[in-house]
């Protein structure tokens, strides 16, 4: 149990869950191990787990007409998933892609609904982590849809100044809604200001 204590004190994080039910559920998370470009998902693949990421960065994206989307980049102590594909249980349409090597931890859903269903504490954790994972994708849809490119730059730069070393800046330009040129310009442009 002793590799599983960030886990531990994730779930605690949302509610308190009694010991021995926390120790009995926690040690059914399978630990997965990626190398940087392992992918966890590939488009097609029907999602049925729900992760916590240990250590590591993970790369949320789809593509479309040859181009990649990025969605979201997840780092160390979150929990999160192909929110589509493992609610509707339907093929996904994106990728989750390790950026450089991560340590995974993974719960089917099944076995997590049972959780669920065994435990009122464990309950209230799952829905509030799930709240807080369409919320973070809610946020993201609509910062994009109301910031400028440099708004959303600034923004990125104070709130996850970690990604600009641990992500290449195409995947960056990606996620802020950019080109790799648009930011390069960009840059330039801040810096002399």
């Amino acid at each position: 149990m002793n590799d599983l204590i960030n886990l531990k004190n994730k779930v605690l994080f949302y509610t308190d869950v009694d010991e021995e039910i926390l120790g009995r559920e926690l040690v059914k998370y399978e630990r997965i191990s990626l190398g940087k470009a392992d992918f966890l998902v590939r488009p097609g693949q029907i999602v049925d787990r729900f992760y916590y990421l240990e250590k590591g960065c993970i790369c949320y994206y789809k593509e479309e007409e040859g181009e990649i989307k990025v969605l979201e980049f997840y780092t160390e102590d979150v929990f999160f998933t192909d929110l589509p594909s493992y609610v509707n249980q339907q093929p996904s349409n994106c990728y989750l892609k390790a950026i450089e090597s991560s340590m995974v931890f993974a719960v089917k859903k099944e076995v997590a609904e049972e959780s669920f269903n065994n435990s009122h504490q464990l309950e209230r954790f799952g829905r509030l982590s799930m709240q807080e994972a369409f919320m973070k994708l809610f946020s993201r849809v609509e910062r994009m849809s109301i910031r400028s490119n440099e708004e959303r730059y600034l923004r990125l730069l104070e709130k996850r100044p970690d990604l600009f070393q641990r992500v290449p800046n195409y995947l960056i330009a990606s996620y802020l809604g950019m080109t790799p040129v648009g930011l390069s310009k960009l840059r330039k442009r801040l810096s002399k200001a």
